[in-house]
Formats: C-alpha cells, sequence, structure tokens
C-alpha cells in the first residue's frame, strides 16, 4: 500500500520532499519593494461562504520533532497562521506567541542571505505601528487568528516569495541543522533499500472529522513499548526512509483533499492507475455515489435524464467492446480510513481490475431495479447513501461498521448481509402500519438481496410464477386489501396496518380466515369488478395450492414483502402483465 501511494504521488507530481508540503493562505500581507507594508489582501475565492484561501504547493514544513529540537518557539518559515506573524489575537502579549513570533522574524532574518528581501520583511515585523496596521486590516475582514498567511512584494508585479526556490537550499540545510539521523542501516519497508530510517512519520491530514486530530495522525507510530520489539524505538519498528515517509504521506493527503468522501465514522478514498486520469463520466466509484446524473452527450433530443445505472452499462459496454480499450489496463485502489487517538486507522482495502469494477457498479444498479411503486416504470438509480437510508429512520443513527460493509458490498459484488436486510424490512412494516409510501431504495435493496442468494426468479415486477410460496402470500395480502379498499373505501386502519405483521410471519393462521371475509367485500361490489378480483384470489391461491408456510423466516418474510409492494405497483399500473424495460437485468 505505501508503495502504491508513493507511485501516486509521483504520477501527480504531488510535492513529497521532506520540509516541503501544500499549504493553504488565506491572507497576503503585501509590501512594496522597500519592504514598507501596503494592506493585506485577501487570497481564494472571496465569494466563497467558507473561504480556505489559496494553496501553494512548496512550502516550508516541520516536523513535530524537529520543533521541538529547534527550540523555545520555533515555527514555519515563509507561510504561519496571522498570531504569529501579526500577532493577531485575543492574547498578543502571550510570552508564548511572542517566542513563537520572534523565531518567525529570527528565521527571515537567517534565510536573507539566500533571498534578501526576507530581511526587509522581518525588518517591518519588528516595527510596533505595521503590525498594527497589519492587525487593523485584519480584524477589519474578520480574519481568524488560525488562519495561515504569506507575503508578497510588489515589484512592480506581485510577487509571492514562498513561490520562488531561491530559499529552498538554505531551508534544506536549516532542516538538516535539525535533524537526528539513526546510527542503524535498515531496510525501507517501501523502497526495498538501506536507509537511515525517519525516527517518525509525517501526520496524515484530513480526518478530523471521523475521530482524527486537528494537528493531523501518524500512519505508524510506536509511541508505546507494547508496540515496539527487538529493542527498537518510535518508528524503527516500520522502518522506511524519510524520503519515502514524505512521498507516501503527500500521496494520501492529496487523496483526501480530492477524492476523499465520508462514509458515516470512515472517510473513503480512491484512485486508478494508468495513463491518465479517469474522468468523472467514466469513474465507476463516482457513479456509484452519484445516483441519478444528467450528461448531455449521451440524452437523446428530448434530454431525457441518463442516470448513473444507465452510464454504468454504457461504460461497461465500451469496455466490452473496445470502444474503451485504453481502460482495461487500469487498476482502481479503495481505502477506507479513519482517526484514533492521532493514529491512523486503515478499515478496508480493495483493488481489483478497472474493468471488474465498472462490471460491479453496473451489476449493484441492476439488482436495485425495481418497479416504481405506482407502477410506471422504475424510478431513478438511488445514491448510495439514499440505500442506507433505507435501512434507518435518519441517516445518523447507521453504524459505520454497517456502512462500512455495504460499501464493499456494492464495489467488490458481494452478498448483502442479512442483518441489513432485518432492518430494510422492520422499516418497511413501520411504513405499512404508519400508510406511508414505500421507499424505493429499500425495496431495491430487499430485491438486490435475492438476487445475489441465487433467486434468478426475482426481477424488477411483479412475477406471477414465483416459485416460492412467500412470495404469493404477499401477493395475496396485497389483492386483499385492494378488495377492501374497492368495497369500502377509506376505512381508516384497514386489514393491512391490522394483519400485515401477522400475516408476514404466519401466514398459514392469517390469510385463510382473510379470503373468506373477502366474500362480503365481493358482495359488496357485484359485477364485473367483483369478478376481476375474485379470478385475480383464484389464481394466486393457484400459485400457493396447499403449501401455505405456517411460519416464514426471516427471508421469507422479505419475500412476502416483495410479493406485497410488486403487486401493489401492478395493480396501480396500466396492465398487470409482466413488463421489461431496458434496465431489466433478466
Amino acid at each position: 500500500m505505501l508503495n502504491l501511494l508513493i507511485q501516486y504521488a509521483h504520477d501527480r507530481d504531488v510535492a513529497s520532499e521532506p520540509g516541503f508540503k501544500p499549504k493553504q493562505a488565506r491572507w497576503a500581507v503585501v509590501c512594496d519593494a522597500d519592504g514598507e507594508y501596503l494592506h493585506t489582501m485577501e487570497l481564494g475565492d472571496t465569494d466563497q461562504k467558507r473561504n480556505p484561501g489559496r494553496t501553494f504547493p512548496l512550502c516550508p514544513d516541520l516536523s513535530l520533532p524537529e520543533m521541538k529540537r529547534g527550540g523555545k518557539g520555533c515555527r514555519h518559515f515563509l507561510a504561519d497562521n496571522t498570531e504569529v506573524i501579526a500577532l493577531y489575537g485575543d492574547q498578543p502579549d502571550d510570552p508564548k506567541i511572542l517566542a513563537k513570533h520572534a523565531y518567525f522574524v529570527d528565521l527571515l532574518k537567517q534565510a536573507s542571505q539566500a533571498m534578501p528581501e526576507l530581511a526587509q520583511i522581518a525588518a517591518m515585523l519588528q516595527k510596533p505601528e505595521a503590525i498594527e496596521k497589519i492587525r487593523d486590516h485584519l480584524r477589519e475582514r474578520n480574519a481568524k487568528p488560525t488562519e495561515n498567511a504569506t507575503f508578497v512584494i510588489l515589484d512592480p508585479e506581485p510577487r509571492f516569495l514562498v513561490e520562488s526556490d531561491v530559499w529552498h537550499n538554505w531551508w534544506r540545510d536549516f532542516r538538516a541543522s535539525l535533524g537526528k539521523k539513526s546510527e542503524v542501516l535498515m531496510r525501507c519497508l517501501a523502497s526495498g533499500e538501506l536507509v537511515s530510517p525517519a525516527p517518525t512519520h509525517p501526520k496524515i491530514e484530513g480526518l478530523s472529522d471521523v475521530g482524527g486530530l486537528s494537528m493531523g495522525d501518524a500512519l505508524a507510530s510506536f509511541k508505546q513499548k507494547a508496540f515496539c520489539s527487538y529493542r527498537l524505538t518510535q518508528s524503527n519498528n516500520a522502518p522506511v526512509s524519510e524520503e519515502m515517509a514524505a512521498s507516501y504521506r503527500a500521496g494520501l493527503n492529496h487523496l483526501i483533499k480530492h477524492s476523499g468522501r465520508r462514509l458515516a465514522g470512515a472517510k473513503v478514498v480512491h484512485w486508478y492507475a494508468g495513463k491518465e486520469e479517469v474522468s468523472p463520466e467514466t469513474d465507476p466509484i463516482n457513479l456509484l455515489e452519484s445516483g441519478l446524473a444528467f450528461l448531455e452527450e449521451y440524452a437523446d433530443d428530448a434530454q431525457e435524464e441518463y442516470d448513473a445505472g444507465s452510464r454504468a452499462r454504457h461504460l461497461l459496454e465500451s469496455l466490452s467492446t473496445g470502444q474503451r480499450a485504453d481502460l482495461l489496463n487500469y487498476r482502481y485502489y479503495v481505502l477506507t480510513l479513519s482517526g484514533a487517538s492521532g493514529r491512523v486507522m486503515v478499515r478496508d482495502w480493495m483493488e481489483g481490475p478497472f474493468g471488474d469494477l465498472a462490471a460491479n457498479i453496473a451489476a449493484w444498479f441492476d439488482d436495485l431495479a425495481i418497479v416504481r411503486r405506482d407502477g410506471d416504470g422504475l424510478p431513478p438509480y438511488p445514491k448510495f447513501m439514499a440505500v442506507l437510508g433505507g435501512l434507518v429512520r435518519e441517516l445518523r443513527g447507521l453504524p459505520p461498521p454497517l456502512v462500512a460493509k455495504m460499501w464493499r458490498v456494492a464495489v467488490q459484488n458481494e452478498s448483502i448481509p442479512q442483518h441489513a436486510i432485518a432492518q430494510a424490512l422492520a422499516r418497511f412494516k413501520v411504513d405499512i402500519v404508519e400508510d406511508q409510501p414505500a421507499n424505493h431504495a429499500r425495496m431495491g435493496l430487499i430485491k438486490a438481496y435475492h438476487l445475489r442468494k441465487g433467486d434468478r426468479s426475482m426481477a424488477p415486477y411483479l412475477n406471477e410464477n414465483h416459485p416460492h410460496p412467500a412470495y404469493h402470500c404477499g401477493r395475496l395480502m396485497a389483492v386483499l386489501a385492494d378488495l377492501q379498499y374497492a368495497a369500502l373505501g377509506d376505512v381508516g386502519a384497514g386489514i393491512v396496518q391490522r394483519y400485515y405483521a401477522a400475516a408476514s410471519s404466519t401466514p398459514a393462521l392469517v390469510l385463510g380466515n382473510l379470503t373468506r371475509t373477502s366474500q362480503f367485500h365481493l358482495n359488496k361490489l357485484g359485477g364485473g369488478l367483483a369478478h376481476w378480483y375474485e379470478e385475480r384470489i383464484a389464481d394466486i391461491w393457484g400459485n400457493i395450492k396447499d403449501n401455505v408456510p405456517r411460519t416464514l423466516t426471516l427471508e421469507e418474510q422479505s419475500l412476502f414483502a416483495l410479493g406485497y409492494y410488486q403487486q401493489k405497483a401492478a395493480k396501480k399500473s396500466r396492465t398487470e402483465s409482466t413488463q421489461n424495460d431496458h434496465r431489466n437485468p433478466a
């Protein structure tokens, strides 16, 4: 995994040299060519509500151990927060803040031997009137003490000093003066070469919303003695050179920032190994999350919706026909992460050929396809989180392990766990009792469960020839409920609200009595409509025969639910005949 992250950073030219990393700065302290302060400028998209500022790809960076070895007040160079640079905050006279400010200014003075204009910046920061002006300008713009700032010189065009490479060699020498090399050569786990291992691994950022720390978390750390072996200390237990550690950190940070997506208590990143980047339109993972989408290039003259399932199938066809043969040699990598007490927890790792991923995502959408509750075709394909939302009352109630498992189910085309169907079935029963419309994603997931269990007779639409009696018991319940409504109208709590739970678990005790009671409703109707219902009931009993189950297991109860749902949808459609659609996986 480390080697793949390093390769990712290399292929995308992500800055990965030790001592350098991308940083965001929201503010720029602007000076003239003589180093006199002019004004403070906001960077980035100033119209954005939470403007993060501008990203500078090569900023000076020190690890925590290096900062400790740097002494009192040790700070980063050229780009730091406004509290350090301009003493901007609630406690400008705090001795710790003053020490950091003095250290920062001293670094500018030292670096002026390589970049003379830095001496002018340092002199400006030592003038109380200049510091006060900077603070006033920051205050007017509602800046925060934690937001980063850097420096610009008008000479005559704006020039960001941090973007120059003149100071790089000086910075490398400064870091070397803080370094602590291991006296032992060890085999690097990433490169396989004999190296002096980095004493500590750099921090991974961007996991603070899934249990991580705002200052970052270590992928490999050995602080406790229980984690160490053979009398090795710190990261000698997982030896990686400083260069390789910086590379994998750069790659993973870049992935988290640009492709990281939160799923419950974890964050998922993914990437592809190939000659070129995979566009969003041909990214199966993106299709999995997007659900319904519109692509003008694939729409007809009427600009009909071209949803994610159709796009996934189009991609799969283009692979099989050779139209996108260039993608066949690609591989996908999916990493699930979270933070825990300053450490990065790798929750899951998936990889494989791009073609397999495309097939798996297309299968996920095909398996979820289910008739609309009004019987009018198929609903739009749901987003991944919309499917999981069908299992709980609120998304925040989703257990993280279930989310991680379902993510693997979709990406790897695995079987759906039974406890997920138990939750879906429980929510479906709540909808029945509360007389709420059925959730399409929830019913699609129940159908997908049976398809992946090997029930090839399960289709998006009603199957009057399904082999299992539990399915037809559900159908019978739907017809009896419709018959009652046709005869009596809205009676409040009808037979569905009163008897569905019992019928779906012990059909032999309930359905016979309900069928006998239905004669009263048939007599109320009379004529052709009564005959129509009588035929429907007789046909369904013809499928059940003498096989009315005494009790139904959880799986059989889900078949009962599907039979009920699809029969209801068929009744609401223009015809009860089994319909086919271009999305029918059969």
